[in-house]
């Protein structure tokens, strides 16, 4: 069956228009060589390592075009990729590896040595390295064979992918990644963006995060567009690339467009052919929004998870002004409920939990039933975020239930509080934990970094908040850095600033 086959769909329809580049090396597939490819390595894993339907393969590789042709060959066997955080440390990658018990893993050279220092990493039977799979697909592309595969018989429900989740709060969990999941955030992902086999990008997330494989990559080799693969983000390159390549869309978070702004490139790049940004895993500033419209670049701020979609919900970028902080409306496969403690829907505007069903929906985490039936019920899967949403149907983030403190019983969000705070001229960013309070049981300690050439105290920033927040709202402490800690996601790591807190680093 070819029912999940998309590479073999468009080596027909396009097969000499390329579908995947390299930036870095300059190498470039075509749909047919990728198709060929995908073939091959189906064949190649099957009969020689007996390697197939349900069988697993970790990878710790940056993007490269071996990862989308292990991709193309799990459409057509059943094999389930995970790949693996290339930036933890041996102990954390040993977890992982125990965790997922691959029958294979893929190293690229550089990571090797760390990789292999895990006491698990022995135990796995077949082990090849990036560029190994690199001189061999080069061989393969040039040589006159055509190479055939019977694709195997699967359902919707089988896993392509595991994808870890960041483990901020815990160890990390294995969301698994269905064939079913993936077709639908494709047909979600263009129904919003208007995708078509015309549209360019640029992949340039780190390899072991969702957004990496699905906002853009797997929604555009579902749709026969292009995608550009980089190692790795640089503010100056990347404005250079989009510039050069045509880009059409391309999706990033707020840290990276403010360091895109910043950089001299910024005012020596047209960018004419981008349609627009699509931006994702934290509220951009209006600031920041407005300064890449003067440039003529349009925002679309969206949402989503590594367990649904992750293309859960869109904010088309007429309304990025209007519905300043808004995730937008869900996108066209969704049902959402919000809902209080108690699991009773609330009101406009009234914050309570967001609950998703889906054909996206993850049907739950590797080997973590507990997790699991924790966190889908009754076939609902729960956010942990706090929204609310407005009278025209528009879903703010209000906070992540587990940021939320209580102070002096009262609830206070720190996303609300920081909103309020990045107001101020001489702030760059803010992030707010609670922390232990004699008088109030908690309290809130804000993280600043301020913009250049300006200076503050605590008492400033106190100052500012008493005009701002009720007085509860308003954190007792406040400490200055140089830049806030970041997990590999891009999003500020409030597990480190809590240890910072802790440890009174910063005293």
């Amino acid at each position: 069956m070819r029912i999940f086959d998309w590479i073999s769909k468009w080596a027909i329809y396009q097969p000499d228009k390329i579908a995947v580049s390299e930036y870095e090396t300059g190498r470039s597939l075509s749909w047919i060589q990728l198709n060929k490819l995908a073939n091959y390595t189906a064949s190649w894993l099957k009969n020689e390592y007996h390697i197939g339907k349900g069988n697993r393969i970790a990878i710790f590789s940056e993007n490269c075009l071996e990862l989308v042709v292990l991709f193309a060959a799990a459409q057509k066997t059943g094999i389930i990729l995970v790949p693996l955080n290339y930036r933890l440390t041996t102990p954390e990658i040993d977890y992982l590896i125990h965790d997922c018990r691959p029958d294979a893993i893929i190293t690229e050279l550089k990571f090797k040595e760390k990789v292999s220092a895990s006491k698990h990493f022995s135990t796995i039977s077949h082990q090849w390295t990036i560029e190994d799979l690199a001189a061999q697909n080069d061989l393969i592309v040039a040589d006159k064979e055509k190479y055939e595969f019977v694709n195997e018989s699967f359902d919707e429900n089988h896993p392509v992918f595991l994808i870890y989740t960041s483990g901020t709060t815990a160890f990390p969990k294995g969301s698994i990644y269905t064939h079913k999941m993936l077709f639908w955030n494709s047909i979600n992902t263009q129904l919003r963006l208007d995708i078509t086999a015309n549209d360019r990008s640029v992949n340039a997330a780190p390899s072991f995060h969702t957004g990496s494989w699905n906002v853009l990559e797997t929604p555009f080799l579902h749709h026969g567009a292009y995608t550009l693969l980089m190692r790795k983000f640089e503010a100056d390159e990347i404005l250079r690339v989009l510039d050069s390549n045509d880009i059409t869309i391309w999706w990033a978070v707020p840290t990276m467009l403010k360091m895109m702004i910043d950089s001299p490139v910024f005012d020596q790049v047209k960018l004419s052919k981008l349609r627009y940004f699509i931006v994702g895993g934290e509220a951009m500033p209006i600031s920041l929004i407005e300064k890449w419209h003067k440039k003529g670049i349009l925002i679309r701020q969206g949402y989503g998870l590594t367990e649904v979609g992750p293309n859960v919900t869109s904010l088309n970028h007429q309304d990025a002004i209007r519905k300043q902080g808004s995730i937008g409306t869900p996108n066209f496969y969704y049902d959402i409920r919000i809902v209080d403690n108690k699991g009773n829907d609330v009101p406009d505007n009234d914050a309570g939990e967001l609950l998703l069903k889906s054909p996206t929906v993850t049907p739950g985490y590797w080997n973590n039933t507990e997790a699991t039936s924790e966190t889908i019920v009754d076939g609902w899967f729960h956010t942990g975020d706090l929204v609310k949403r407005d009278e025209e149907g528009f879903i703010y983030v209000v906070d992540r239930l587990k940021n939320m403190y209580i102070s002096g019983a009262e609830n206070v969000y720190p996303s609300e509080v920081e909103f309020k705070i990045q107001q101020h001229p001489a702030i760059e960013n803010v992030a707010i934990i609670g922390v232990p309070d004699e008088k109030w049981g908690e309290t809130g300690m804000a993280f600043i970094t301020l913009n250049a050439g300006h200076t503050l105290s605590q008492e400033d920033v106190i100052i500012f908040c008493s005009k701002q927040l009720a007085k509860y709202k308003i954190p007792t402490h406040v400490r200055f850095l140089d830049e806030l800690p970041k997990n590999d996601a891009g999003k500020i790591d409030r597990k480190k600033l809590k240890y910072l807190s802790q440890n009174n680093v910063l005293n």
